[in-house]
């Protein structure tokens, strides 16, 4: 029987949803803009560690 590694792993578990009723439209407002910030810095460092990535294979890379 074979054993899947996979199984090891935690389950990541997605954050609780933030209750929006509960705040004004300026606080949604800058709940957005956080977001906005938040999504910005994820597309930065995926573009950080994609050059990483590539670094190594061209470092890597047979001759």
């Amino acid at each position: 029987m074979a054993f899947d590694t996979d199984e090891l792993e935690p389950r990541k578990k997605k954050p609780a949803l933030k209750d929006l009723t509960v705040l004004s439209i300026a606080d949604l407002e800058d709940y957005i803009v956080d977001l906005n910030a938040e999504i910005e810095r994820a597309r930065a460092m995926i573009v950080s560690k994609k050059a990483a990535l590539s670094g190594a294979a061209a470092f890597f890379k047979p001759r």
